[in-house]
């Protein structure tokens, strides 16, 4: 009778034990328009394993891969309003609702992918972090998205004379539109999984972006050009809600920061061996890939972009200094 109480006792108290396991355990719902095998998602799961291993499992984190909570726009506002806890976005679409996030969105504001790592993980990122916060976005690592150059299906481009004419699908910023436009090209704004039949029909001639993005998608079938302008090294960001993280414990929030910090410098490793893979694939499949000898034009045909956007965010302007300058 007393063993088989104690049996009872002890099942008993173990079931009230996983319940109570259960009930504080918190699952955080993650976005990543990526496949299972791209560098972004690989360090996803990293930050997920760490975040559960150094929570002793109070925190778990399900990385849902491939787009399936929604497109990137919507997914920004779910993560704001706290209906998806994080995820990993390109700084790129933050513009428009974040001006600090849209300086990184300027053509050739930063001199090197090395010179980027070093700001946006010092005083640069800490500033842009700000602006997020003020509008739901917690940061938590910067990724890399490499520099993005332009590919078309009609010519190499040397020089800004050599975009004029060409319809080119940019992501939905206007500083991506000034951009083209200020080299007399047409800008296309339009979502990203349109453009490979779009090149293949005409609508556009070509678009831009880095190279694991043009030979993951196989645009370098329809688009054989492609020309090394690194007109764009944007940022990427995995951040948090600010809702979700601001309900967290400041030991909690800790180990979120820097598991992000770690996945981020993963994603980085991962990611330039991934480029200079995409780069051999690119060319084995008969892609023209030119460098541009003097980028000097090509940044002097900004001028306009860079005036037009510090006249409408004068505020911006030491911060778009202090990248400019390289401290």
């Amino acid at each position: 009778m007393t063993t088989s109480f104690t049996l009872r006792s002890a099942v008993l108290g173990s079931c009230i034990a996983l319940a109570a396991t259960a009930a504080s355990a918190e699952e955080l719902r993650g976005w990543n328009i990526h496949v299972e095998d791209y560098p972004v998602s690989i360090a996803m799961e990293s930050f997920a394993a760490e975040v559960a291993e150094r929570t002793g499992g109070e925190l778990t984190a399900k990385t849902f891969h491939n787009g399936v909570l929604g497109s990137q726009p919507d997914a920004i506002e779910q993560l704001r309003l706290g209906v998806i806890d994080f995820g990993e976005f390109s700084l790129g679409p933050f513009g428009t609702s974040v001006p600090e996030a849209n300086v990184v969105s300027l053509p050739f504001i930063f001199p090197s992918i090395p010179a980027m790592y070093e700001m946006m993980d010092g005083e640069v990122g800490e500033a842009i972090s700000e602006g997020m916060r003020a509008r739901g976005v917690e940061p938590l690592g910067w990724y890399d998205a490499g520099a993005r150059s332009f590919y078309n299906s009609v010519r190499p481009i040397n020089t800004p004379a050599d975009v004029e004419g060409l319809k080119i699908r940019v992501m939905s910023n206007d500083l991506f539109v000034q951009m083209v436009e200020s080299m007399d090209g047409n800008a296309t704004p339009m979502a990203f999984a349109e453009v490979y039949q779009s090149i293949q029909t005409g609508v556009v001639d070509g678009a831009e972006n880095n190279p694991p993005s043009y030979e993951s998608t196989s645009h370098f079938e329809v688009a054989s050009y492609y020309s090394l302008t690194e007109h764009l090294i944007i940022p990427e960001c995995l951040c948090m809600s600010k809702i979700t993280f601001d309900g967290l414990t400041a030991e909690q929030q800790e180990i979120l920061k820097e598991a992000g910090h770690n996945s981020a410098i993963l994603q980085r490793e991962l990611w330039q061996a991934r480029e200079a893979a995409s780069m051999e694939i690119v060319q084995a499949g008969g892609t023209v890939v030119n460098t541009i000898a003097d980028k000097g034009p090509f940044q002097d045909a900004m001028a306009p972009v860079y005036d037009g956007f510090l006249e409408a965010n004068p505020d911006l302007t030491d911060l778009v200094n202090l990248i400019r300058n390289g401290s």
